[in-house]
């Protein structure tokens, strides 16, 4: 990825999603010859030269200090999420240090206590890259029934959850509004990107979805940002039915890229049985599974 893609493609994104009417300018109709909002017009807004806007979109001008950065946003009408990530963008074209390939991510021992003990609710812990590092039985059952449980394990094969959203059946009809999951995942793995633009491991999955998933690519263009930390979605799951869950993401303290992702049904709702009837069925698969376990070793 270019350091003035990221910046530049960003700041276009934004401009031309504004109209004239948002920030108060008139509106020229059929004569305005741009998508959006002119160059000069996000300058003047800013209060900088038209000059000195377009070589910051042009990312030939990486030295903008906070302060600029910050009447840039507040004429583009950046939310918060958006101006971090403005932030985080600017600071990355002034670091340009090359891509590394990062060190595989581990799980406490203590957030694994604390996964095992939420026995009624589905939890996992996700990484940086939307990677599965662990899960609890009913994490499991409820996100990846079909894939093996002990995948988050192998540090070469966990589990992607951005990567089954977009590639694996499975995953995509788990979600009775898909796009609404997929937009979600997109914008919040942009905004990681914009934290670690040296993640070689993180350019690669990005670009794999590009070219894999033509949804992904198309969704990725819009430079939308947006942090998953609450959302309510609709599941269907093969095996209790549709349900209704809220997904929860809880940072952890020991690392910013690290979050505990619980999925919770309303209290004494059929969704809430519909877990309780999932859980009993993960319980009855285990005891299966030891006793065929415990039959082989007796063998």
């Amino acid at each position: 990825m270019r350091e003035r893609g990221r910046l530049g493609d960003f700041l276009h994104a934004r401009r031309s999603q504004l109209h004239p009417s948002d920030v108060g300018l008139k509106d020229y109709g059929d004569r305005r010859r741009v998508s959006g909002l002119r160059r000069e017009e996000i300058a003047l807004l800013a209060g900088v030269s038209a000059s000195y806007y377009t070589r910051l979109e042009q990312g030939h001008s990486t030295g903008a200090s906070p302060e600029i950065l910050d009447a840039v946003a507040s004429a583009l009408r950046l939310d918060g999420a958006e101006r971090t990530h403005l932030h985080d963008l600017a600071d990355a074209g002034r670091r340009r240090t090359p891509s590394r390939r990062p060190r595989p991510e581990h799980v406490g021992a203590a957030t694994l206590d604390l996964l095992h003990s939420l026995d009624g609710v589905p939890a996992l812990v996700t990484g940086r890259r939307a990677d599965v590092l662990a899960w609890n039985g009913l994490g499991h059952a409820l996100f990846a029934s079909h894939v093996d449980p002990a995948g988050p394990r192998r540090t070469s094969e966990r589990p992607n959850l951005a990567r089954m959203l977009f590639l694996d059946p499975h995953t995509r009809e788990l979600y009775v509004d898909w796009r609404v999951k997929a937009a979600a995942m997109v914008e919040n793995l942009r905004m990681v990107a914009g934290r670690h633009p040296d993640d070689a491991l993180l350019s690669a999955l990005i670009g794999e979805l590009a070219v894999k998933s033509p949804e992904f690519a198309a969704m990725w263009s819009g430079h939308g940002v947006r942090p998953c930390h609450l959302a309510r979605h609709e599941m269907r799951h093969p095996l209790v039915g549709t349900l209704s869950v809220t997904h929860q993401s809880l940072g952890l303290p020991e690392s910013e890229d690290q979050h505990v992702v619980l999925a919770v049904a309303e209290p004494g709702s059929p969704s809430q049985a519909a877990l309780t009837l999932l859980a009993q069925a993960t319980v009855a698969n285990r005891v299966v599974d030891d006793g065929a376990d415990l039959r082989a070793g007796r063998a």
